[in-house]
């Protein structure tokens, strides 16, 4: 034994928080993954390369709820450093090794060698609490990751630094009806005699948190960039009357941001896949971006709630957190920021000029709400808020590029690519690329938009002003102080956002020449003219057709509340139309339905029923709260809703837990 006390490790290796990159680097995990899926286990052959620079007697794999059940053996490697390739020299294992568990962390004791390579290996299993979760969809399995801030040490022994970089090659061994994606290409696919074992090869580093898989029922449909890069869009097999509205714009998107970034997309292919009950709007894990099943849509749904946003996004980060990650959480917004921005640029691309400045206008003033209600911070504070990471961040680069020109702005974002590449970055690293090109002083520039608490809000609206005749036109609409002009604008204004503007301060001025208009101006009048005149109700009637699930929404409750003796109808026209997967149209229907005594009353308490089983914990997330809310509302949560509502409290997703915490507490409340 090389050492009998587990607390005589060196003492960088003791500290919870202390970093090893600087003694030690890691260059390549290979795992062959197994799943007990009703017992929620991940059994995992492993092994993992790494480089010692410098001589230690300890190194640490972060590994939560893990159990090594196999005795650990290590043998030597030969690394060739310039480009990381490994060879093994020595084919003995050498078990003469100790391991110790603390902190959450593997710690593995050994005389190791400066200037050597190793590999150790193990077997383990894992009962993972987070970061990998094993979920029904229709009765069959739904396995999916998320490592960002949830850690993917607790399924796969690995390095929860950012700073620690290296190539994850995993297989994975799943029953053969099912589809299995991970990071990286697929090399193999064995089939065994009821399973299939998927091979997938990472080829460059990247961070654990960025290490992902799904597993579940699915087909696909492949496109190719202009690149030559594969685009995997994934699907589940009853969807494939969704698959283009869904991911449209996707290739056009991908071409795009390779055209503009300058830099050629860095990974084998591109992955996306939807999951059951995600618990955000997307990751950006290395070539496999996995979203929310929520943005599955027909092109109804297009129109009301798509994909495209968090579709750009998460392809930024491919580049900008996957490529190039920042060193900590004070540049976080390199990640989010950047990716924010260039999303915005791609949207822009697709939906125009006015659409692009728009959106900065509006993240301009949420960030200055923020600032008025004391919560603004600095770029550079890790604590900040997302508002403040993702469009703070974005308007840096909208203001530098504007500052320093569109060409140096360009060049300097390649170069920061080039040299960080694979590796980290901080803010400095980035402003340094473009004060050598710009040959001019950013000093004041990195103060104003990145250092100070203050968004410089009358700066960024200038800025807007100058760039777009399409800002000025919006901003000088007050329909509530100057209501006799606004008739004009609605009359007269091209731009659908303005008239958007006029509709919600003064819902009065619409006229049926008003419903005259695009899809999204017909949705304002859905929204706000809730007093429905009835020179207005004929064309009112026909927003319920409208190919918009919020407008059918909207018109439905405010002309079911307006034209009391004409329900029936209303209902009767959307009885079968189910809108988004959050069921937004059908719960309405039920909730008017069970309060028309004329229209189907004789079958309350199946509507009443329906309702309630949207509660169950089979349905995901978004259409649970829905359907408790309605419940609430009409004060009909029962003991069964009561009990999914306890239920909910133990759920993965957060939103989920909270909503059903508070409601179940307003129910006690009300009780007593």
């Amino acid at each position: 034994m090389k050492y009998i006390l587990f607390f005589l490790m060196s003492a960088f290796a003791c500290s919870v928080n202390g970093q090893q990159t600087e003694f030690v680097d890691f260059l390549k995990l290979e795992a062959e993954i197994k799943f007990s899926t009703d017992s929620s286990l991940v059994k995992g052959n492993y092994a993992v390369d790494f480089y010692v620079k410098t001589k230690v007697d300890t190194i640490f794999i972060d590994a939560k709820n893990i159990t090594i059940i196999t005795n650990p053996s290590i043998s030597y490697t030969a690394v060739e450093l310039k480009n990381k390739k490994l060879k093994d020299i020595d084919n003995r294992w050498d078990s003469d090794i100790e391991v110790g568990f603390e902190d959450d962390r593997i710690f593995v004791i050994y005389d190791f060698v400066e200037n050597q390579g190793y590999k150790v290996k193990f077997d383990y299993v894992s009962n993972p609490k987070k970061a990998l979760y094993f979920l029904k969809r229709d009765n069959d399995w739904s396995i999916w990751t998320q490592g960002q801030g949830k850690y993917t040490s607790n399924w796969l022994p690995s390095i929860d630094d950012v700073n620690e970089k290296m190539e994850f090659n995993i297989s994975i061994t799943y029953d053969i009806d099912y589809e299995v994606i991970a990071n990286g290409k697929l090399i193999d696919k064995q089939i065994n005699d009821s399973t299939i074992t998927w091979r997938y090869d990472m080829e460059k580093p990247m961070p654990s948190y960025l290490v992902a898989l799904a597993i579940g029922k699915y087909n696909k449909r492949v496109e190719t960039s202009k690149s030559g890069i594969p685009l995997e869009l994934y699907y589940y097999p009853e969807d494939s009357l969704k698959v283009e509205s869904t991911y449209r714009y996707s290739k056009r998107m991908f071409d795009f941001l390779e055209t503009e970034i300058g830099f050629e997309y860095p990974w084998q292919n591109y992955k996306q896949v939807p999951v059951h009950d995600f618990l955000y709007a997307g990751m950006e894990n290395t070539s496999l971006t996995i979203f929310s099943d929520a943005f599955v849509v027909d092109s109804t749904g297009f129109n009301d709630k798509n994909y495209v946003n968090v579709n750009a996004h998460e392809l930024a980060h491919q580049w900008f957190g996957d490529l190039v990650t920042a060193k900590s959480g004070e540049h976080h917004w390199l990640q989010e920021g950047f990716a924010t921005y260039y999303a915005l640029l791609a949207e822009g691309n697709i939906f125009g000029g006015d659409y692009y400045f728009f959106e900065l206008y509006k993240s301009a003033q949420d960030l200055a709400r923020q600032d008025l209600a004391g919560q603004g911070t600095s770029l550079l504070n890790p604590k900040s808020s997302s508002l403040t990471f993702y469009q703070r961040g974005a308007w840096v680069l909208h203001a530098l590029r504007e500052k320093v020109g569109a060409d140096i702005y360009r060049q300097a974002v390649k170069n920061y690519l080039e040299k960080y590449q694979f590796s980290n970055a901080e803010t400095n690293d980035f402003i340094n690329e473009v004060a050598v090109l710009f040959e001019g002083n950013l000093e004041s520039f990195v103060n104003k938009w990145i250092i100070a608490k203050e968004f410089p809000f009358d700066d960024a609206i200038m800025l807007l002003k100058q760039q777009s005749v399409f800002i000025n036109e919006y901003i000088i609409i007050d329909c509530e102080a100057k209501t006799s002009k606004c008739t004009d604008y609605l009359k007269y204004y091209a731009s659908d956002e303005a008239k958007i503007k006029v509709i919600s301060q003064a819902p009065q001025l619409v006229t049926n020449n008003t419903f005259k208009s695009t899809l999204k101006v017909r949705q304002a009048i859905a929204q706000y003219v809730v007093d429905i005149p009835l020179d207005l109700k004929p064309n009112y009637e026909s927003l319920i057709k409208d190919d918009s699930y919020l407008t059918k929404e909207y018109a439905l409750y405010n002309l079911w509340v307006n034209f009391p003796e004409e329900r029936s109808k209303y209902l009767n026209t959307l009885k079968e139309v189910y809108g988004f997967s959050d069921y937004n149209i059908r719960l309405l229907w039920l909730v008017l339905n069970l309060n028309t005594l004329e229209y189907q009353s004789d079958k309350n308490e199946a509507l009443y029923n329906e309702l309630l089983s949207y509660t169950d914990k089979k349905y995901n997330a978004e259409l649970r709260m829905n359907a408790f809310r309605y419940l609430n509302l009409i004060k009909a949560c029962n003991t069964e809703c009561q009990n999914n509502l306890e239920d909910a409290k133990t759920h993965h997703n957060w939103q989920l837990v909270k909503f059903s915490k508070e409601m179940l507490e307003q129910l006690k409340a009300n009780q007593q």
